[in-house]
């Protein structure tokens, strides 16, 4: 969720008045960081990852599933083991924005050894069952990147009231109650992007329109909103939400690469931003919201409309009056310009940036990628400000990380914190969570072997940034993986000098689907699995790891191939098969339950679930989970 500073949240009238105070010292902020850290080189390899779960009570007796809002109550026992003693925690725990949620990583990161791999499927399952070991009988820690019914009448336990004309958000929907209590950074975001904007969020996700699905569909507002305007916000044919919860209620997982310097940190950035809308579609895992199927697989732009705090102006719909800029896209979504030298050329959209902070950092001797990427990034207003940090000396960063931690985009350029050890890093955003440890390990595991094979092999995947924001569209679309054609560049092991003979872009790149790209086509594309596969052959890889690392690429290959359903497609199906389903896209409160039940067996191995996972994957660490992380970190190599 980003910078969580401790302090007392000013208004947003307060925080509007700050806001060229917060820009203009950030930006000195980042010219201090910069150039005492630009020439930092030798940090080896060190990455991570970031699993979000929810909190889910069952009721057996009605057969009802709810969201338990005690994320704080179990973070509070988490948190106690690295207050007392951080070097020796295995796993990292801090809040996310719901009150049912919580976020954890790995104790310490991941290093350069292959033999890291056999390590983070026993980690995330040691993660999985501390939190589990703290909950109340019928809780039950899962990992689903969207609960069904979240909006709907009484999701909540204990059971909460929203209060549409008051509260942080203003929903029909969604209780203030479901906000994370322990931080003040959450309802403030809430309410702040809301008064910004001048509307409350109106998100619409179109309905998956099946056989009795009322049409048009529409709800019932007017009951329930005296000012009319969710009425009007509310497009017919479409799920109408209307709260940041909806969006940064929902779960991911993310990766963070740490790499030798500045330049390789730039490269990762460049390179993996194509991949984003690929792994956003191989891992779509949210076809229900508001307890009703929608037409989409994924989360990304439900969570970029709940977060949108353009204003009219901003937005295009009317005249630039108050506001300096016509701004095309959320503070959440994907990347307009790639950083490194080989992406220059195929930065073909016009980007907007704040033209007086551009030139400040110019005068700074910063390249202009660099300068262009931070005056783009603040052209945004801080939307979250503490009483005790508004004055700041420039070599604090807190102003600067403000506006950076809350440009909420597919890729993230971390410079490195002041005084410490960690080095220039990569955040990797776009990915949905899975249900199982060996799912989101074996999705991790690939990303981070491609780095490896991208740096190695020199590959360049890039693409003009326009077309991979037409990916990320197509890769939101119900059955992405199966049946739509993604951009990709065609000669990715083509060197950076042949690239600057070649001025016809267009030859470059060509529509392949998933499958090819995974997977490859013979005499087309060599295929990202094949090319890993290939770089592992000449590593010394031990019997346990390889075998790890085998069963982890078998299941991204027979996802992307369409052998295996993804998990979207999966609880689509789930919905339509069930008995109480009746055709008219409605997820009740029994099919709910029954799926989210089935889901649990899933994701504790006592269902299997073989049109999924493929046959039950047997784990080298299942059986000595402290020995195999003890190994890990004590093991002083990497």
């Amino acid at each position: 969720m980003g910078l969580l500073t401790e302090g007392s949240p000013l208004s947003w009238e307060e925080t509007k008045q700050l806001a060229e105070h917060v820009r203009s010292l950030g930006i000195k902020q980042f010219i201090s960081m910069y150039h005492k850290l630009k020439d930092r080189q030798g940090d080896v390899l060190k990455w991570g990852d970031e699993v979000e779960y929810m909190i889910v009570h069952f009721d057996d007796k009605s057969k009802k599933a709810t969201l338990s809002l005690r994320a704080k109550e179990l973070l509070d026992i988490l948190n106690e083991k690295e207050q007392q003693n951080p070097e020796s925690v295995k796993s990292v725990w801090r809040p996310e924005y719901g009150a049912y949620m919580i976020e954890g990583t790995p104790g310490k990161p991941y290093g350069c050894l292959l033999a890291h791999f056999n390590i983070v499927e026993a980690n995330m399952r040691y993660r999985r069952l501390e939190a589990q070991s703290l909950v109340l009988p019928g809780e039950v820690i899962m990992t689903i990147t969207s609960f069904p019914r979240l909006g709907c009448p009484n999701f909540t336990n204990p059971p909460s009231t929203p209060t549409p004309s008051g509260g942080a958000s203003n929903s029909l929907f969604i209780p203030d109650e479901v906000i994370y209590p322990g931080h003040p950074r959450f309802k403030t975001l809430t309410r702040n992007i809301r008064l910004r904007s001048g509307d409350k969020v109106a998100i619409n996700m179109p309905v998956y329109k099946d056989s009795h699905t009322i049409r048009p569909f529409k709800d019932n507002l007017a009951a329930l909103d005296e000012s009319g305007e969710s009425e009007k916000a509310a497009l017919p044919d479409h799920v109408y939400m209307d709260a940041m919860a909806f969006g940064m209620g929902c779960c991911c997982l993310q990766l963070t690469f740490q790499a030798c310097n500045i330049n390789e940190a730039r490269t990762l950035y460049d390179q993996l931003t194509p991949l984003c809308p690929i792994m956003l579609a191989l891992t779509g895992a949210s076809p229900i919201h508001r307890g009703v199927l929608t037409d989409v697989d994924c989360r990304w732009s439900i969570i970029s409309g709940s977060v949108d705090c353009r204003t009219k102006e901003e937005r295009g719909l009317e005249p630039l009056k108050n506001n300096m800029f016509v701004i095309p896209k959320s503070r959440y979504d994907s990347i307009d310009s790639y950083l490194s030298p080989e992406g220059a050329a195929y930065n073909d959209k016009h980007v907007i940036y704040d033209k007086k902070i551009y030139d400040t950092l110019r005068e700074a001797d910063i390249d202009h990628l660099l300068a262009q990427h931070v005056a783009h990034l603040f052209i945004r207003d801080t939307v979250s400000l503490f009483k005790e940090k508004i004055h700041q000396d420039e070599t604090d960063s807190d102003h600067f990380e403000n506006i950076q931690s809350t440009n909420w985009q597919t890729m993230r350029f971390k410079i490195p914190p002041a005084n410490s050890t960690i080095g220039w890093r990569v955040e990797f955003r776009p990915c949905e969570v899975q249900f199982t440890d060996f799912e989101n390990a074996a999705i991790v595991c690939f990303i981070v072997l491609l780095t490896r094979v991208i740096l190695s092999y020199k590959l360049n995947l890039i693409i003009p940034i326009s077309k991979v924001d037409e990916n990320m569209e197509k890769a939101q679309k119900r059955s992405a993986v199966r049946e739509e054609v993604f951009w990709f560049r065609k000669d990715i092991t083509s060197s950076g000098q042949q690239n600057k003979t070649d001025t016809n872009i267009e030859n470059q790149y060509g529509a392949m689907t998933i499958n090819q790209i995974i997977n490859g086509k013979d005499g087309v594309f060599p295929g990202l699995i094949p090319l890993i596969k290939s770089f592992l052959s000449g590593m010394d890889v031990d019997a346990d790891t390889h075998c790890t690392i085998q069963q982890y690429l078998k299941l991204i290959q027979r996802r992307a191939s369409g052998q295996l359903l993804t998990t979207a497609s999966w609880i689509r199906q789930f919905v339509r098969q069930h008995p109480a389903y009746k055709q008219d896209s409605i997820v009740t409160d029994e099919i709910n339950y029954d799926l989210l039940k089935t889901i649990e067996g899933i994701q504790n191995g006592s269902i299997p679930c073989p049109e999924l996972i493929g046959s039950s994957p047997v784990s080298k660490t299942k059986d000595s989970i402290p020995t195999v992380l003890e190994k890990i970190y004590c093991n002083k190599e990497c």
